[in-house]
Parts: structure tokens; sequence; C-alpha cells
């Protein structure tokens, strides 16, 4: 074994040195590594250019995508603020409507007060006489009428009264009218304007003008309507009216504590106010007020009868054309000396003066004395159409601009403006979307919109 290693130790070196197979091959394939190296450094390189390339085209989409966000909400801010504008117009329509029946009913008890005044100074009948059969109190009330003479003139048709009526009137048809018309005209103008703004803010070096943006699935066209003043202002006026003593009814009746006649041992003597204001079917103010003494008078022929003494009338009608709704004549005397107050009552009035319950005599005097004021009724209103979407007011945008390596990049982005109390009604009842209240309010929505629905837009 010894032997044999010894051998193999002692070849020539040359012979150890003699080139393989092996190294043949491997000195062949010197610089393999640094072609594949110069290669995956290239696509990493690419794949770096790239990676680059796509986020800046991610980080400019996400910026469109918040600024024609932030476009929609603000668009449909502008629909909720001219909603909720409309709707504080209608509030001022029943305010202005109220107002002008303060002012109808101030009338009235102007004239029938001016009127008392000068039936005390003329003392027909004597303040002493109503004290005596009903009391100090309204002894005190009627000697206190006298500070009303003259108040006629505020009530006439150039009065003060009359005056401050037509300017309330003027207010509805010139400057609430016209506001009214003017937002539902100029609201998608106005609402496209603000989402422009919006997206030139973000977006200063392109003019508002410049941008590519479309609005679709817009259901502002038929969304409102415009109704009737009848309608829902009506029934909204009359329950406002309804909170107010002022415009209530203004019927009593006094009466004596003794018997006054032997053959109607049950009946007084009577002292009647009567007064009212109402609302009439064409949307205009009236009231009337009337006060009388009906004295018990008997005789031969009819028995037992009411006297009437007018003591205070007044009537503001909703049009001279109007006809008094109380039993009136049109031309009444004015005073009964030449013939008796039963006898012209019998042959000229179809009157009931044995056991009435109104003041016809003061009723024909406010009648023959009635001013003349200018109104034109219950205007117009806007409200939402009963076909409209009940989820609200509705519209989408598209926005394209260009993008990094001058690739185009589309945004899309909804909103709407919806109807929404702050608290549940008392009555616990559902309130479908109104003009009524200012309760709309603004929010983004998922894209599409209403899926199927032909783009549209326009002013109802």
């Amino acid at each position: 074994m010894a032997r044999t290693v010894r051998v193999i130790l002692q070849q020539p070196v040359a012979v150890l040195n003699r080139p393989t197979n092996a190294g043949m091959y491997g000195l062949r394939q010197q610089g393999g590594v640094l072609v594949l190296g110069t290669i995956m450094l290239a696509a990493a390189a690419l794949m770096l250019v790239r990676y680059h390339a796509v986020g800046q085209m991610a980080a400019h989409k996400i910026g469109q995508d918040h600024a024609l966000d932030a476009a929609a909400y603000s668009g449909a801010i502008v629909q909720a603020r001219s909603l909720n504008t409309l709707g504080y117009v209608n509030r001022a329509h029943v305010g202005h409507q109220i107002a002008m029946a303060h002012l109808v009913t101030l009338g009235a008890w102007a004239l029938w007060g001016g009127n008392k005044a000068a039936q005390l100074a003329s003392g027909n009948p004597p303040a002493h006489v109503i004290t005596m059969f009903f009391g100090p109190e309204h002894g005190q009330a009627y000697l206190a009428a006298a500070r009303a003479a003259g108040f006629q003139a505020k009530a006439g048709s150039g009065g003060d009264l009359a005056r401050a009526y037509t300017d309330h009137d003027a207010v509805i048809r010139t400057v609430l009218v016209g506001v009214q018309h003017d937002i539902v005209r100029t609201l998608p103008s106005a609402r496209e304007r603000a989402i422009r703004q919006i997206l030139h803010e973000q977006y200063p070096e392109v003019a508002t003008t410049d941008f590519n943006l479309s609005i679709s699935h817009d259901n502002w066209h038929g969304f409102l309507e415009r109704t009737s003043g009848h309608n829902t202002l009506r029934s909204l006026v009359l329950d406002a009216a309804a909170m107010y003593r002022f415009l209530d009814p203004r019927n009593h009746t006094a009466s004596n504590t003794w018997m006054v006649d032997g053959r109607c041992p049950a009946l007084r003597h009577q002292l009647r106010r009567r007064g009212h204001t109402t609302l009439n079917e064409a949307g205009v103010w009236s009231a009337v007020d009337t006060e009388s003494f009906h004295a018990l008078r008997s005789n031969r022929w009819i028995g037992c009868y009411y006297r009437e003494y007018a003591m205070g009338w007044g009537w503001i009608p909703a049009s001279q054309a109007e006809p008094m709704g109380e039993p009136h004549v049109d031309d009444p005397p004015v005073n009964f000396s030449a013939q008796d107050f039963w006898r012209w009552v019998s042959e000229s009035t179809q009157w009931n003066i044995h056991s009435g319950t109104d003041n016809p005599l003061a009723n024909s005097f406010a009648n023959a004395q009635k001013p003349h004021w200018q109104g034109g009724g219950l205007p117009a209103v806007y409200d939402v159409a009963n076909q409209a979407d009940q989820q609200g007011l509705k519209f989408a945008l598209t926005l394209k601009l260009p993008g990094p390596e001058s690739l185009t990049v589309t945004s899309h982005s909804a909103a709407r403006t919806f109807f929404a109390r702050p608290n549940l009604r008392e009555d616990g009842r559902h309130e479908r979307p109104n003009l009524f209240r200012p309760y709309w309010q603004a929010g983004l929505i998922p894209y599409p919109v209403m899926p199927g629905t032909p783009p549209g837009q326009g002013a109802p």
C-alpha cells in the first residue's frame, strides 16, 4: 500500500496540470452570470419605473375621486339650501297671511269702535241704559268706546291699516313669489357652478368652464310642482290662525236678570256682540264686527219682539263684490222716527225679531259703509310633486382629467338631497317630503344612482 502511494506522488507535475474536459467547459461559460444579472437589473428597473407610474396614477385617481366627491356633496348642499329656502319662503307666506288676517280684524274693530263712539256720543242708546240692564262692566266698556272716535279713517280704503294690508300683499306678490321662481329656475345652474368651483379649488390650473364634467341621472325635472295656494298653504294658514285668540269668533250675548214683559216672561233684553274673521274660497281675508242692544218690546199686533239699537258695526269684505253672509238689507233707514221698527221689518225684510240671534240692522250699516282693501288672495307655491322620488333629489357626476403619462383619468360620484325630520312627529305619523318644513339635508350615495334612468336636467 505504501509503495502505491509513493508511485502516485512521483508523477510529473505536468500530468497534474493537464486540462480536463470539465475545466474547458468552465472556461467557455465565463461572463454568463453578468449578462443574466444585467437582464435582471433591467427588469427590476423597469418594474420600479412602472411601479412608480402606477403609484402616481393611483394617487392621481384617489385625489380626483376625493375632489369629485367634495364637488358632488357641495352640489347636494346647494340643492338642500335651495329647498330649505323654498320652505322658509312658504312659511313666510303663512306669516304674511296671519299678519293680513290680524290687519283685517283690526280694520273691522276700528270701524266698529269708531261707529260705537259715534253712537255713544249721540246717546243712541244711552250709556246708563246699558249699565242698568247689563251691569257696570258693559257700561264701562261702552263708555270706553269714546277713545275710538275717528278710528273709521284708519280702516278706510286709504287708511293706515288698509295700506299696511296692501304692503303685505305686495311683498307676497313681488318678493316672495319672485324669490321662489328664481330659486326653481336657477337651481341646476347654481348647483353646477358650485360643483365646478370646488373642482377649480382643487385644480386651480384648470378654469371652471374647462372641466370635462357631465351630470347624469338627474331627477330634478318634475321633482317640484307649482300648486294652488288653496291646497296645502290654505290648511297651514288656517291651522296657524287657530293659534291666535284675536282671530277667534267674537260672539257673546248678555241678558238682564229680571222679567221685562208679562206676555213673554222668559225673554230678556239682550246685548249681542257678534264678529268673526274668515278666509273665503278665493283665499282672501274678511272680518265683520257688530254690537247691538236688543230691547224687548211687545204690542197687540205681533206680540213680543226685539227692537234693535245698533251700537257698533264694521266690515272689511274680501272684495267689493262679496255679498255679506249675515242677515241685512242694502239700504237701511238712518232712524225710525217716521216708521215703527217692527212695521219696517215686517214690510222690508225677512228678519226674525222674535227670537233671532243676529244683529241684522248693524250688519246693514256695516254693509252700507264697507271700505275696499286691495288683496290678491293666497298665492301659488312650490311643493314636492306627488310622483317625485321619495328618496330625494339625486344626481351623478362623471369627471375626466388628464393624468400621468398623458392618460385620461375618469372618476364618478353621486349625491342626493333628502328630507329628514330631526325628531318624530308628535302624532307618530310619517311625513312625506315637502317644502313647508326646512328639513332637507345632503349626502353622498353610491354610483350609479338610478340604473336604467336616462340622464335629464331642467327645471319643473
